[in-house]
């Protein structure tokens, strides 16, 4: 028997997959900072839903654009404090990385405090605006895609919101506390097509926008479709 006749029952999902999206319900927290310091205080003290915003939420936001800093903290660090070297490294952090946002938070407490020690005058100048920390509340909802086949999961990919892709692909990673995705997990798990589901995994979401995004997963799951 070939390797691909051998694969082929393994292409018959155990469970549909059903495509959602998330509206995203911004409001402005009790937080703000107009120096370094204050930035490191709030970053402790933020509800995590804000710290969620300003890097996960980032992303979606601003996925049409390939370059740039990958979070808003990095973002104001660079254009209202002028501190490109914290910035970069604020800008460093990768998200995939992380499968809880309390990590997430410490890290960046990390960066900022051990940056600020050695220079306290830097901690207390006046930035150029205010950064007032934004949380949001999300509203889960099905979309009208059900993949019962490979070919309808490759259809449903090609079609829904780059909402809906940011959902499952990175949001996702938070709700499974592993550091994959609802598309991996469905192809693992319920197709057994164990290198799609890493190939999937390995796409660079800092490089790419979420169009970029979709087109390299159909193009994964097309591959494991011949």
């Amino acid at each position: 028997m070939s390797s691909a006749a051998a694969a082929t029952p393994q292409r018959a999902p155990a469970r549909p997959f059903y495509f959602n999206t998330s509206a995203h319900l911004l409001r402005i927290t009790t937080y703000r900072a107009d120096t370094l310091a204050e930035l490191l205080d709030a970053l402790r003290e933020c509800p995590e839903d804000s710290i969620f915003q300003h890097t996960f939420r980032t992303l979606q936001e601003h996925h049409f654009i390939r370059e740039g800093f990958s979070n808003d903290f990095a973002h104001w660090v660079l254009s209202a404090c002028n501190e490109p070297k914290l910035a970069e490294r604020l800008a460093s952090v990768d998200v995939r990385e992380f499968t809880s946002v309390a990590e997430l938070r410490e890290r960046f407490v990390q960066i900022v405090d051990s940056y600020l020690q050695p220079s306290p005058g830097t901690a207390q100048r006046p930035a150029e605006e205010t950064f007032y920390f934004c949380a949001s509340d999300i509203v889960i909802m099905p979309t009208s895609f059900v993949a019962n086949t490979m070919q309808e999961f490759a259809e449903g990919l090609r079609h829904v919101s780059v909402h809906s892709i940011h959902h499952h692909f990175i949001e996702a990673r938070l709700r499974l506390k592993l550091m994959s995705n609802d598309f991996s997990q469905w192809l693992h798990e319920d197709v057994g097509l164990t290198e799609p589901a890493r190939a999937l995994n390995r796409i660079d979401i800092y490089t790419a926008t979420l169009e970029d995004v979709r087109r390299q997963m159909v193009r994964i799951v097309e591959r494991a479709l011949t």
